[in-house]
């Protein structure tokens, strides 16, 4: 009762021979196909931007500000730090103590100004990119 162990025969394929025209139309239709489906992906694509883009640009310019809000006030107040109300108004007095002018010396207040624009620029320029994070959430205002 022993088997004795054959090997399957190998089986190929019957060729069928399509005429040209059937093989050239069916090409043409997995063309035409893969065309529409391109076109639509794009088109998919196009308006999906074109209604998220608003969205991105709005919160970037929000932060953006905030950014240059944030380094304008902690410039202007490391600048202020180093002066004193005295370099900045002179106060004169009449004969009998009363305030009757106050005068400012420009100088200071200008080298103020300057320092102050000069001082953000290179806060801002050391910062350089930052990445701006968005919650899908936000993605929800369209």
């Amino acid at each position: 009762m022993y088997k004795i162990y054959s090997r399957p025969r190998i089986r190929m394929p019957k060729v069928i021979m399509q005429s040209r025209k059937r093989m050239q139309s069916e090409k043409g239709r997995k063309m035409t196909t893969m065309l529409v489906i391109l076109i639509i992906a794009f088109s998919t694509v196009k308006l999906i931007l074109d209604a998220v883009l608003p969205i991105f640009d709005t919160l970037c310019e929000n932060r953006a500000k905030s950014i240059a809000t944030m380094i304008s006030n902690e410039q202007a107040t490391n600048v202020m730090k180093q002066h004193t109300y005295d370099e900045l108004f002179t106060i004169e007095k009449d004969k009998n103590g009363n305030i009757s002018m106050i005068k400012s010396n420009v100088i200071p207040i200008n080298e103020i100004i300057s320092d102050v624009a000069n001082k953000i620029q290179e806060e801002i320029d050391n910062r350089g990119r930052e990445n701006i994070e968005i919650a899908l959430r936000k993605l929800y205002w369209f």
